[in-house]
């Protein structure tokens, strides 16, 4: 036997060693190009499209490519565009409970033609129901909306709110203040239909001096906009007016979460006459209503990272997600250091997430 044959039988063994139920928090199933929403567009906008020349997920040229090599096809379609690539690669291997599918493709971060935006999330919504969510039971959804225009969004939340696989309203982070209230009338909506707001990093993520020069840089620092955002809605109330809002910050990571909290705390006690609706300490309002995925997990100390969930003062706030068919996908058989324990673990693979996306027990989590 090569080395390479044994290799792969000792990963096969370990795929298979699995002993937890899993939720994967963050997948991205794909269109093939914009022509598939075609059908689901409404004039005006039908003949917008024909001139349509799109924009790109990233300002960048991914130096090594944006998805795992093994998720390019030989038809040529595009990486999370094909159930049965997914499932072959995803859902069977790892023999997942649920997926959560989060798309790539947001105009929710569009920076103009707001009424365009919103009749793509619409189209969005009907194609990827019916192209996506009804192939497998395994598959959960995200209702995609457009916040520039709230009124619009809620009407697609009511439209979509009471389907038994959605589970919540994708709010990629672009360079809007979501806790502005602007938008509240969205959360407003989420709460009533008992819904998470998901957030995604978006199309148009910048930091805090614009746009960087390098991919690296952008991918190193992007956890700026997620710890922006978790501010911004914290301090514009919205926990208050909104009790029963829940927040998934997706593919943001989570390293950062202990030191924001801690710097925000030690900001309220001094500064918090300015907001005054804000009741309680920001670190309370992240424990109740914050949930964090784990990718893309940092890879430091095995201790370390121990130490960073219990510096969180809580297990209850990391869910699992691979973020396929990403470059950086994180396997379910290799993501977690070897110091977290049993429980802590099956807290992160599933139960977390099933609690806060109030789900009801799959099969193999009975067993």
């Amino acid at each position: 036997m090569s080395t390479l044959q044994a290799e792969a039988l000792t990963e096969g063994k370990k795929e298979k060693a699995a002993r937890f139920p899993i939720i994967d928090t963050d997948v991205h199933e794909r269109m093939v190009s914009i022509e598939d929403l075609l059908p689901y567009i409404k004039e005006p906008f039908l003949s917008y499209m024909k001139h349509w020349t799109g924009w790109g997920e990233l300002k960048y040229t991914h130096p090594i490519g944006g998805s795992r090599l093994d998720s390019l096809l030989p038809s040529g379609n595009v990486p999370g565009s094909d159930y049965g690539v997914l499932k072959e690669q995803l859902l069977d291997k790892y023999d997942i409970d649920y997926a959560i599918l989060t798309g790539l493709f947001y105009p929710a971060t569009m920076e103009a033609q707001f009424e365009l935006a919103a009749e793509l999330a619409s189209a969005y919504n009907e194609w990827y129901v019916r192209n996506w969510l009804e192939k497998d039971d395994r598959f959960l959804g995200s209702i995609h909306v457009a916040p520039q225009m709230p009124e619009t969004a809620v009407r697609e939340i009511e439209k979509w709110g009471d389907h038994p696989k959605m589970v919540q309203v994708l709010l990629p982070i672009g360079t809007a203040p979501l806790g502005d209230p602007y938008y509240h009338k969205i959360y407003e909506a989420a709460q009533r239909k008992n819904l998470v707001i998901g957030m995604h990093q978006g199309n148009s993520v910048t930091t805090g001096f614009g746009q960087p020069r390098y991919y690296v840089e952008w991918h190193t620092i992007l956890s700026q906009a997620f710890m922006g955002m978790a501010v911004n809605l914290i301090l514009n109330g919205v926990f208050d007016k909104y009790p029963g809002t829940r927040v998934a910050m997706i593919e943001g990571g989570f390293t950062w979460v202990p030191s924001l909290m801690w710097r925000m705390d030690h900001n309220y006690k001094s500064l918090r006459s300015e907001v005054p609706w804000v009741k309680r300490l920001p670190s309370e309002y992240i424990k109740e209503h914050f949930r964090f995925s784990t990718q893309p997990i940092e890879d430091p100390n095995p201790q370390h990272m121990l130490r960073m969930v219990e510096m969180m003062e809580s297990d209850e706030l990391l869910m699992f997600s691979t973020d396929y068919p990403h470059w950086d996908f994180d396997s379910p058989t290799r993501s977690l250091p070897t110091t977290f324990s049993a429980e802590l673990k099956r807290k992160i693979f599933y139960d977390n997430a099933k609690n806060f996306y109030r789900l009801p027990d799959s099969p193999k989590a009975a067993r």
